[in-house]
């Protein structure tokens, strides 16, 4: 006759015995990390590409064969006046852009985020149907304001048009931000004699700061490498995304590439940057 075997256990400090947790299989995990790298690698693959390119020592104008390593092009960078042109206005405008969207954007989500008012969920439907409308619908509509109206198409066309389709980016971060936002802090200070304006720049404004921040960044992302409605809007402007499309039918030179890495290397150093500010601020 046989018996069954005991199944482990465990004794815990008091004496007694406790059965044996088992232990979570580490394939699941494994697998889990693997596909998360694999992810990342397919992301980052292009600026790698992009990146190394900006070092090959190329003589023709169709930049795809690696030939060798130079300096030269970092070295060079700004020798193409249109595309020198081009990346300042995509940096300006991108700047002026994330100003005014936050600006206008910041009140919008505290608004929503605070208080109930009639016509909040039209409010709400307008700023998520701006995020989830086609990028060719919103660039034609522009276009056809602009030509009913009379404007001549620009830079401050583009910067009108890139503010519009930025600031939903902004109101819903920094509404999220206020979702969890501490009111008794605010009414400590009201109660130790602070008006409002003097509560919202010493308690609500630091509060908020890490969404204003997150809500900023996205505004200048979207708005430095937005090419759909900026082809609609811009006219006789160049910006840095339509130089490059508008040169790859002859060839885009290695300058191309290391202003691409350069744009990339500031995203990052600015999303550090804020990473760091609202750790700091936690």
């Amino acid at each position: 006759m046989s018996t069954m075997a005991p199944s482990p256990t465990r004794t815990s400090p008091g004496g007694t015995e406790r059965p044996r947790a088992r232990r979570r299989p580490k394939r699941k995990g494994t697998l889990l990390r693997t596909y998360t790298w694999a992810v990342l690698a397919w992301m980052f693959l292009p600026i790698l590409v992009m990146a190394v390119f900006g070092f090959n020592d190329t003589t023709s104008r169709y930049n795809f064969r690696w030939q060798g390593f130079t300096l030269r092009w970092w070295e060079n960078v700004f020798a193409i006046p249109n595309l020198t042109e081009a990346l300042v206005n995509s940096f300006t405008i991108a700047v002026i852009v994330t100003i005014v969207a936050v600006l206008l954007g910041t009140p919008m989500g505290m608004a929503l985020g605070r208080y109930r008012y009639r016509g909040r969920g039209f409010t709400d439907l307008v700023l998520f149907a701006n995020i989830a409308a086609p990028e060719i619908g919103l660039g034609a509509a522009l276009l056809s304001l602009y030509l009913t109206i009379g404007i001549p198409r620009g830079y401050w066309t583009i910067v009108i048009a890139h503010v519009m389709f930025t600031i939903p980016f902004v109101a819903i971060t920094v509404r999220a931000r206020m979702a969890g936002l501490d009111t008794s802090l605010e009414e400590a200070a009201r109660d130790l004699g602070s008006g409002p304006f003097t509560t919202f720049r010493l308690v609500t404004l630091p509060l908020i700061v890490p969404g204003v921040l997150a809500g900023g960044l996205l505004a200048f992302a979207l708005s430095i490498d937005d090419f759909i409605i900026t082809q609609f809007t811009a006219g006789q402007t160049l910006t840095f995304p339509l130089w490059v499309w508008g040169a790859s039918r002859l060839g885009v030179p290695p300058q191309a590439d290391v202003m691409g890495t350069i744009i990339f290397l500031v995203g990052v150093l600015l999303a550090v940057l804020g990473g760091v500010a609202a750790k700091r601020r936690d």
